[in-house]
């Protein structure tokens, strides 16, 4: 039984019974306390109560709370520092000042789990971890002799992310002082010029490729110049410059890209291609004008990827034999679904894959063009010059194509175009903004298309979104929150197993690694046909594929849970109950 719990009973908050009845209920030992909170046995707020009495003691360590996630730890936190006539602060709302925590050792912040976030003329503001620990307080305080202390609480996770991202800023401090005293001695030459920036841009485009990001973020504050990558997913800060490192760093970057450098009141896209290691690498570049400058957002492009093949990217045997067995029909339209950075598009390549031969033409008209591909008729949509999807491809239907792929149907006019083409005898591959499969179909209603003509043309409909893995180097057994076991009981087998990565420096502490698609596949067979062209309801359409053996994204996602692939928050975050 876990601490909290025992001292619960040992002073008569709860009972034995109690316990015991839950027990019965099949509820595992550890998470005992939180079904008594669930059933009311003990309320939310008491429990708070509870454990800030119990600090304020010294029973607990502010390290207990690790032991327990559904404690709204914010919420406590807030409770603890108003007790102690302390403020709670969210470091990520904060725009903290990185250079005073640059004036003493990394090792002793770390150590003491403390964080500087700003300075005045009276005080320099630390944010910690345990405000009851006066030790660490009289420590900080001799690092910082000049002015009284001002403390603040905040989460131990936000602390010790806020003192890795120094420790990563750290690591570059040679190169950004080369910059400086280049800098210093330009005698006239561009500031893109400096050769220490092309040595930063290639530290922060290494950095990023050999953490898996997808996209780099270039951001100016007020007091810095932050670089994030999308990794799995999610944005990780991953550099931390001054604000005096951003105009040559963004100077050089639009230089690549061959942009105009002296333009910063109005957004521009370019590209570039560099070799990182012995691979290259194209970069998708995108400026746009913001209060504090230009924000930057490069899109990493790796050649590789597009190679995929369609059994490759995580879907079950089930779903890609539904997929494949769509994408070889001799006309009709496939449609992949989902929301922006859902991997729509390498699923689309991954189809053109399978796809492209010598025997057949295959064009593409998208917006931009992000692989280029062999056998494959390639199209840029312009609309500077009236070149737009549904100008494009009037035109293509004249080239005399086989088969043809839309970046993404965005109106009624292209959609009506893909439809015709569909109908007279072309296989159209295309995207759609669609939360899951059947939901499509009353999409292309909305978009004005006749029921009729969309139960004609469409031949599959596959939904996807994208979940992280767990990383397989921490990967361990788990036991998921009581009240997410019950959401999804019947999805369940007996005796489920779950995992999860506990952290560790290969996944960047996050506990994931990499990512893979659950999806869900709608074939359109004859009777879904008749339901669409009779104008029947989602739920009826959903009712028949469910007893053609449509399985779902959530069932996909599950099976991958089962399989510990992924955990059970990763899919409850993109898949609905």
């Amino acid at each position: 039984m876990d601490q909290i719990t025992q001292d619960l009973l040992q002073q008569g908050h709860i009972n034995e019974r109690q316990i015991e009845r839950i027990k019965q209920r099949g509820v595992k030992e550890e998470n005992i306390l939180e079904t008594l909170v669930k059933v009311s046995v003990i309320s939310a707020n008491f429990l708070i109560r509870f454990i800030l009495t119990q600090l304020k003691n010294g029973a607990y360590s502010i390290d207990i709370l690790n032991d327990y996630p559904f404690v709204d730890k914010p919420k406590l936190l807030t409770a603890l520092a108003q007790s102690l006539q302390l403020s709670y602060v969210d470091l990520d709302a904060l725009a903290v000042d990185y250079r005073i925590a640059e004036r003493v050792s990394l090792g002793q912040l770390q150590k003491a789990q403390a964080m500087p976030v700003a300075e005045d003329d009276l005080h320099v503001t630390i944010a910690v971890a345990d405000p009851l620990n006066i030790a660490t307080q009289d420590t900080l305080q001799r690092l910082f002799p000049r002015k009284p202390l001002q403390f603040v609480v905040s989460t131990q996770n936000q602390i010790i992310a806020f003192l890795n991202k120094i420790e990563i800023k750290s690591s570059v401090k040679d190169l950004v002082a080369d910059i400086r005293k280049e800098l210093t001695h330009a005698n006239g030459k561009e500031e893109s010029e400096l050769s220490a920036i092309v040595k930063l841009i290639d530290v922060v485009l290494r950095q990023a490729i050999l953490l898996r990001a997808s996209d780099i973020h270039i951001e100016p504050t007020q007091t810095s110049c932050v670089v994030r990558a999308r990794i799995d997913g999610h944005l990780q800060e991953i550099f931390i410059f001054d604000n005096d490192i951003y105009p040559p760093l963004v100077s050089r970057i639009k230089l690549l890209a061959n942009l105009d450098i002296a333009e910063r009141r109005k957004p521009q896209d370019g590209r570039f291609s560099t070799m990182i290691g012995e691979r290259e690498f194209d970069f998708r570049l995108s400026t746009l004008p913001i209060l504090t400058g230009e924000s930057i957002v490069m899109r990493i492009l790796d050649k590789s990827k597009v190679m995929i093949k369609l059994e490759n990217s995580g879907m079950n045997s089930f779903n890609y034999k539904r997929l494949v067995q769509a994408l070889h029909t001799p006309y009709g339209i496939v449609l992949v679904t989902g929301p922006t950075g859902s991997g729509k598009t390498t699923t689309l390549y991954g189809a053109l894959n399978e796809l492209r031969n010598v025997a057949e033409k295959i064009i593409t008209v998208e917006d931009p063009v992000e692989y280029r591909m062999n056998l494959v008729q390639q199209v840029q949509v312009n609309p500077k010059v009236g070149l737009d999807f549904a100008t494009a491809l009037r035109s293509i239907l004249r080239q005399d194509p086989d088969k043809i792929m839309i970046g993404e149907i965005r109106d009624k006019e292209t959609l009506r175009i893909a439809i015709q083409a569909a109908l007279t005898g072309h296989l159209v591959l295309s995207t759609l903004h669609t939360n899951d499969a059947v939901s499509a179909i009353q999409r292309m209603l909305d978009m004005g298309i006749e029921s009729y003509l969309i139960s004609g043309a469409v031949v599959a409909i596959q939904a996807q979104r994208l979940v992280r893995k767990i990383c397989p180097v921490c990967k361990e057994k788990v036991s998921p929150l009581q009240s997410i076991l019950e959401d999804i009981d019947t999805l369940l087998p007996d005796n489920p197993t779950f995992f999860k990565g506990k952290g560790c420096r290969e996944c960047g502490f996050s506990g994931y690694m990499g990512r893979e698609m659950l999806s869900e596949v709608l074939p359109v067979s004859e009777p879904i046909a008749s339901l669409i062209a009779s104008g029947a309801s989602k739920e009826a359409i959903l009712t028949q594929a469910v007893q053609e053996g449509f399985q779902s994204m959530l069932q996909n996602g599950i099976e991958k849970v089962m399989d510990g692939t992924t955990t059970i928050d990763e899919v409850l975050r993109v898949a609905k109950l």
